[in-house]
């Protein structure tokens, strides 16, 4: 309680009286929420828009008490110019910044240098004010300074309680400096144990589909805040890799700065929403399949439902279902009184019983009731990540049909995957009684021991999918055809080599980096803190691990990678901890690996040959693409054990009819 009380004090204090801004004698916009005496910057140059303004502000300690109130910031987003902004003057007198007099209730453009201090004089007071820029991929303001009629702002009133929701404006700042001024129908907060932290998330629905920082327009957004990863990327890596692996669905985001009624929350993730809908997540189904025209309930139909142990009577709409797992039911999401309320939660109980009773047997086949491939993906995605959660929360399912008309489980999307690639501890008691003493390591398996005092009582279904056979087999294949490929890309230090079409959507670490390291470093100077406690593990040493595909060789370096407390360290700690786990997971399922059949020249192993297929050969022939065994042989077209250029034109050659 004291804690939410700072924080609503803090704000209060934050915001004042109504203002307007000038940048030139004959044009006067409106800043869209109300302002404090204080300087105000906006993200695009000689810009009218009135959202996206922010205030200079000091650093914050986690109960939003300033810390060096005499020293200010201006955090600016990616789309600011590099050498001049325009300020706005909300004091009552005149107010100079960098030799350029502002009047008060005015604008004025005025050069600035990042990493420079400027002494600003106010009503005999000294302020230093420093400078700081993003490079973000975007940047996010959400205004209302009366959230519930009552003259509450929005975040105060928001924070109080994860249940509270309000409609605001603001705008969507693209890198490039194009502002989207779509309104927003409705922003509440989010998350469970994620909630009680002071940097919190929140889910956004914009009235009509917005497109953030190149990602597809939709209209529903989780803005996560990662207050729990140092490197503010477990989410964003993983995400990632599902959509490159090819996961019926994956979560698109983006490195977003977050700012609402001018005051820096700091830096964010911006996500698809897991929902359903056309122009949502899960485009290919909906809330109302499950009805017919006339109102009575479909004998089959599709759905969305997640794992969830945290479930609870009246905030959710879930069932329990016969092993005790509780299903959330994400879509459709109905009422009590709502037509098929009941009948949907028997449907779904019934539909996941079978599935989970095809997995309690690690020889039987699930491939009746689930795509088998896409819980060969998951598990591995949580088997990678050593994932705290797996198989006890934000664990989602799509029930739908199959290319051949037959309704099966598609596990998908990944979701939540902050204590995950050696952040979390975990809890002591629990690792004792499953008999994991490595959890933190790189190496060991983990999805096979989580929820499993005995093996009489597990009912955590990911240590099921990581038993069964059929999944294992799968798995060892899709590892090192699909996640291999798209991790020795992700590790790929070569920032000049061009990316291959077979992980393109998944950026190399580097390139992550470089996105987020502005924003990062503007997060942590404006008081959130890179160590946040117990439950975090030791980020600063490691012995990288490596593997090579070719000679199936396993190798530890000799002596420890140190890292400094800082986001640097902690971003490159949690890059060589996800290389390392991959190369470990890599040289233990490699007697597993059975190479996939391929037509002879289809290298991209989309079952055709084409002009794609060369050009990757060519690339490999030049060391710009990496290629896994069972691919190289398929790209020896030619039959002389060498894979070159003789083999691309044997493909072209083939194409034209030539031979």
């Amino acid at each position: 309680m004291k804690r939410v009380t700072a924080m609503i004090l803090a704000l209060i204090l934050a915001f004042g009286a109504f203002s307007v801004y000038s940048v030139s004698a004959a044009e006067q916009p409106v800043i869209s929420f109300e302002t404090n005496k204080a300087l105000y910057v906006h993200a695009v140059l000689n810009s009218t828009d009135g959202e996206a303004w922010q205030a200079w502000q000091s650093e914050h300690d986690e109960d939003f008490n300033e810390v060096n109130p005499d020293v200010k910031y201006f955090f600016l987003p990616t789309s600011a110019d590099e050498k001049r902004v325009d300020i706005y003057n909300g004091f009552e007198s005149a107010v100079t910044v960098n030799g350029v007099e502002i009047q008060s209730g005015e604008a004025a453009t005025v050069n600035y240098e990042v990493g420079t201090t400027y002494s600003v004089n106010v009503f005999g007071k000294k302020y230093a004010l420093k400078f700081m820029k993003s490079n973000a991929e975007a940047a996010i303001y959400v205004n209302n300074t009366d959230a519930d009629g009552n003259g509450t702002e929005l975040m105060k009133y928001l924070n109080v309680d994860k249940e509270r929701s309000a409609s605001a404006t603001g705008a969507v700042v693209s890198a490039n400096g194009n502002i989207d001024n779509t309104t927003i129908k409705k922003i509440k907060g989010r998350g469970n144990t994620t909630w009680d932290k002071p940097k919190k998330a929140y889910n956004i629905t914009y009235d009509d589909a917005v497109s953030v920082g190149g990602m597809s327009a939709t209209k529903k957004f989780s803005i996560l805040a990662n207050y729990q990863d140092d490197s503010l990327s477990r989410n964003r890596f993983l995400y990632d890799l599902s959509d490159a692996v090819g996961m019926p669905y994956a979560s698109d985001s983006r490195y977003v700065d977050f700012y609402a009624n001018g005051y820096y929350w700091g830096s964010y993730q911006m996500t698809q929403k897991v929902d359903v809908g056309s122009s949502n997540l899960i485009n290919d189904i909906d809330d109302e399949a499950y009805l017919n025209s006339d109102g009575t309930i479909n004998e089959d139909f599709p759905f969305l439902c997640e794992v969830d142990s945290g479930a609870t009577e009246g905030a959710d709409y879930f069932v329990t279902s016969s092993s005790g797992n509780k299903l959330t039911i994400k879509a459709p999401e109905l009422e009590p009184g709502d037509a098929g309320y009941d009948e949907v939660k028997a449907y779904v109980k019934s539909k996941f019983d079978a599935f989970y009773n095809s997995l309690k047997s690690t020889v039987s086949d699930p491939s009746v009731y689930a795509d088998v491939d896409s819980l060969a993906k998951i598990y591995l995605i949580n088997e990678l990540g050593k994932n705290w959660d797996a198989g006890v929360s934000s664990l989602y399912f799509v029930y739908k049909q199959d290319s051949n008309g037959q309704y099966k489980f598609f596990a998908s999307p990944v979701w939540d995957y902050d204590n995950s690639l050696g952040n979390a501890v975990g809890v002591e008691s629990e690792l004792d009684s499953i008999g994991v003493t490595d959890y933190e390591e790189y190496t060991g398996w983990w999805c096979m021991y989580k929820g499993r005092p005995s093996p009489r009582n597990c009912n955590n279904i990911m240590n099921y999918m990581s038993r069964n056979k059929t999944i294992l087999s799968k798995a060892a294949t899709v590892w090192f055809e699909e996640f291999v490929p798209s991790i020795e890309e992700f590790a790929q230090t070569d920032s000049s080599a061009p990316y291959t079409s077979s992980s393109s959507e998944m950026y190399r670490a580097t390139d992550y980096y470089a996105l987020l390291k502005g924003s990062a470093e503007m997060n942590y100077q404006c008081g959130w803190l890179v160590d946040t406690g117990s439950w975090i593990s030791d980020h600063s040493s490691l012995k990288k691990a490596h593997y090579d595909v070719e000679t199936n060789t396993y190798t530890v370096d000799s002596k420890a990678t140190s890292y400094t407390q800082d986001f640097t360290g902690m971003y490159n700690y949690c890059v060589d901890w996800l290389v390392s786990r991959a190369a470990w997971m890599s040289s233990q399922m490699a007697d597993d690996y059975v190479a996939s059949e391929r037509i002879m020249g289809d290298v991209d192993g989309d079952g055709i040959l084409s002009i794609k297929d060369s050009t990757l050969i060519q690339k490999y022939a030049v060391n710009i693409t990496y290629l896994v065994p069972s691919v190289i042989k398929c790209a020896d077209v030619s039959g002389d054990s060498v894979v070159n250029i003789m083999d691309a034109t044997e493909i072209q050659k083939k194409l034209a009819g030539l031979i």
